[in-house]
């Protein structure tokens, strides 16, 4: 299997999106920051990384060795296979372990408490040493995080730090406040991108797990599935060329940061991840940068105004922090405020503050109306999941709208008018409520 190359080093721009006029005695500010990552191999005119000096990224697969991955038998040949496959996509030089995950965590290779190099020889090592994952025990996820943790740490060089974590059930061996501490003792260490195979799992926990760890969460419901999702994850993780980049909010004297939300490619609330960054500032962590494009909904209160005051409501930079604690200005942006008595400026509301504030109730609307389907509810989840295809149609989410027509027949998209349907698989279920965080961007 061809491998892939190393990415470029990508450079970063920041645009931002506001209708930036207030009415007289308004103070919230909403404004989407948009922020893209370029292959430009420096920033700043510097190499942010030496790449001469041993690895420069790492990667941990923590594969769930549950005795209900027995159930049926072809979940672990699926996932022995997903395996190999990631392995085989490793980049050479790129340092890896797999761990088999129960009550438990068991370093299947190296084995020794490090992480391997990839080259042919550890490759060709470690998918002969997947024949001892064996299903057998219960499920702690705490425990496999832990250990993918301590075997990062072994490395404190490389910076860019990935896992893939594969479960097939509930975290049923450890306490929810064992796994509240697990993730708090390893947020900030690696990115984690979570998969749950089969429908036996819960949605809310492996999201929990995957937003703490600012990575992805999908259902694969055919364990035959695995091995192309497994390469797909791998080769985004070989993308990465950055990691440690902040999203950095100043804001003046007696302004406040309301919230900030990461809404595309995925919805994810970073207001309660904020670090202080000096005065009035502080750092939202964003994780590891590939070639890509992300959006953000900042909001700021600030002081009430006369009408033509005008003011900087927030400073929004990229700051890229290194591991000897010295931080570098990436790219910035402005929010502006502007005091006006002119109707029309200050009713219109941004596109895109619009749009994203709609995807999110989306994803909102979906999560209660399955909750509520699963209480029994039916006359709620109708209206949640008709509100969703309304959110879905007009904004142009053909996706999810593709999943909500597979749990409600559709009467008017335009309406929101739906009727559940009377037997819905589980996976759909369970498919939808996973992918309702997916957005799109603003049709143009």
């Amino acid at each position: 299997m061809a491998r892939l190359t190393k990415p470029e080093l990508p450079s970063f721009t920041v645009d931002v999106f506001q209708n930036e006029y207030l009415s007289e005695g308004a103070r919230e500010v909403n404004a989407i920051v948009r922020v893209t990552a370029t292959g430009g191999g420096t920033s700043g005119g510097r190499p942010l990384a030496d790449r001469s000096q041993g690895p420069e990224a790492a990667v941990v697969v923590m594969v769930d060795c549950s005795g209900s991955m027995d159930h049926p038998s072809s979940k672990t040949r699926a996932a022995r296979e997903a395996t190999a496959t990631a392995i085989d996509t490793l980049r050479d030089g790129v340092a890896f372990a797999v761990v088999a995950g129960t009550h438990e965590a068991r370093e299947v290779y190296p084995g020794d408490g490090t992480l391997a190099v990839a080259d042919a020889a550890t490759r060709h090592a470690a998918k002969q040493a997947l024949r001892r994952l064996t299903p057998g025990g219960g499920t702690a996820i705490g425990t496999w995080l832990r250990k993918a943790d301590r075997l990062f740490l072994t490395r404190r060089d490389i910076t860019i730090r990935h896992g893939i974590l594969l479960t097939d059930g509930r975290n049923e061996h450890e306490t929810p406040e064992a796994l509240t501490a697990a993730l708090d003792a390893v947020s900030g260490h690696f990115t984690c991108d979570c998969r749950g195979v089969g429908t036996d799992w819960e949605v809310a926990e492996l999201r929990r797990v995957s937003t703490a760890l600012l990575g992805t969460v999908d259902i694969v419901a055919d364990p035959a599935g695995l091995a192309d999702d497994f390469r797909a994850m791998m080769a985004d993780a070989m993308g990465k060329g950055v990691a440690g980049v902040g999203l950095r909010v100043w804001t003046p004297q007696h302004a406040t940061v309301g919230f900030v939300k990461q809404v595309a490619p995925t919805v994810a609330d970073l207001t309660g991840r904020r670090t202080e960054a000096g005065p009035r500032a502080g750092d939202y962590p964003t994780g590891s940068w590939g070639d890509e494009s992300r959006d953000y909904h900042l909001c700021v209160q600030v002081p009430a105004a006369a009408v033509g005051s005008e003011m900087l409501a927030a400073r929004v930079s990229l700051v890229l922090t290194r591991t000897d604690g010295t931080a570098e200005v990436l790219s910035q942006g402005l929010v502006k405020a502007i005091w006006t008595d002119d109707l029309a400026s200050s009713t219109r509301i941004s596109p895109q503050v619009a749009h994203y504030t709609g995807q999110a109730e989306l994803a909102e609307s979906i999560q209660l109306g399955l909750e509520a389907h699963r209480s029994g509810d039916i006359d709620q989840a109708t209206a949640k999941l008709g509100k969703a295809v309304r959110l879905a149609h007009a904004s142009g989410n053909e996706d999810t709208f593709r999943l909500l027509q597979k749990v409600v027949d559709v009467v008017d998209p335009k309406e929101g008018t739906v009727r559940f349907r009377k037997h819905v698989s589980e996976a759909d279920e369970m498919t939808l409520e996973t992918r309702s965080t997916k957005t799109v961007r603003v049709k143009k």
